[in-house]
């Protein structure tokens, strides 16, 4: 029984690294270690309080090693789940403090906006807003053409509404329709694309502010959703239209640092250029 014990917590130590990449966070894989710490702690007690009978059957005198070993290994992936979580928490300081920066520029770059009424960025990675909740129709439930859920009821025609202006040249309208449909549809599967849409409407209406705000509130909701590349492409292209270079050469560099295969990630390097980005 003992030995299969220490397999067992030996198999669930040496499994930790591959449960990072579930959707465990970082305090569960902790809490398992430490749990895996204490049991192996129960288990010596166990061994040498059951004396050479114990010991023999164990495996001899070799157990405690083995015991060593799963103790300095569990050691070493603690060290590592700490390090991890410094590295994560550094990075979500340095993206949210980028982003309330860029917060507050858009903000004094747009009409009637008060800077000081900026508040403090959401932490990236944080709680997304509640997704609207599907709602089944008479039909079967519809699903996004572009993945991520179900759709809501009327949510793909008001999305395809709001399309549909957009491309007949309304552009102020597409904006309004868009952003309605942004505010209606928090989280859903087209979410991304509205308010990435919503900032290219406001661009062709002339309202380059706008379209900054539109494109900086996109990439502050989903900063890794499927249009958080274009959002901040679009973003530092914006900037620099607005005469703000360093911020729009900064902007523009985090994203192939942030997504270095998208597609956007290709478009870089000419917007740089046009900058005349160090």
């Amino acid at each position: 029984m003992r030995r299969v014990m220490l397999g067992t917590a030996l198999a669930l130590a040496l499994a930790a690294p591959a449960a990072a990449a579930d959707k465990q966070t970082l305090a569960d894989i902790r809490a398992e270690l430490a749990q895996l710490s204490a049991q192996l702690q129960d288990l010596r007690t166990e061994l040498v309080a059951s004396g050479a009978k114990g010991m023999q059957a164990a495996g001899g005198s070799s157990a405690l090693e083995r015991m060593d070993t799963m103790e300095a290994e569990m050691t070493r992936l603690t060290a590592m789940t700490e390090q991890l979580k410094d590295r994560v928490d550094k990075v979500v300081k340095d993206g949210t403090n980028r982003v309330g920066d860029l917060e507050f520029r858009v903000c004094e770059l747009e009409e009637g906006c008060d800077p000081s009424s900026v508040g403090q960025a959401q932490p990236l990675g944080g709680a997304a807003p509640a997704a609207a909740a599907p709602v089944a129709s008479s039909g079967s439930s519809s699903s996004s053409s572009s993945g991520g859920g179900t759709l809501a009821m009327n949510e793909q025609a008001d999305f395809d509404r709001a399309k549909g202006v957009l491309d007949q040249g309304d552009f102020r309208a597409a904006a309004d329709l868009f952003k309605t449909f942004t505010e209606t549809y928090p989280g859903g599967p087209l979410t991304g694309d509205a308010g990435y849409l919503r900032g290219e409407a406001l661009m062709k209406a002339g309202d380059v502010p706008g379209a900054a705000r539109a494109w900086l509130d996109g990439f502050s909701a989903e900063p890794e959703g499927k249009r958080a590349a274009d959002d901040l492409l679009e973003l530092g292209k914006a900037l620099g239209s607005l005469g703000q270079q360093t911020e729009a050469c900064a902007t523009l560099a985090e994203v192939p640092a942030r997504f270095p295969s998208s597609e956007a990630a290709g478009k870089v390097a000419a917007a740089q250029a046009s900058l005349s980005c160090p």
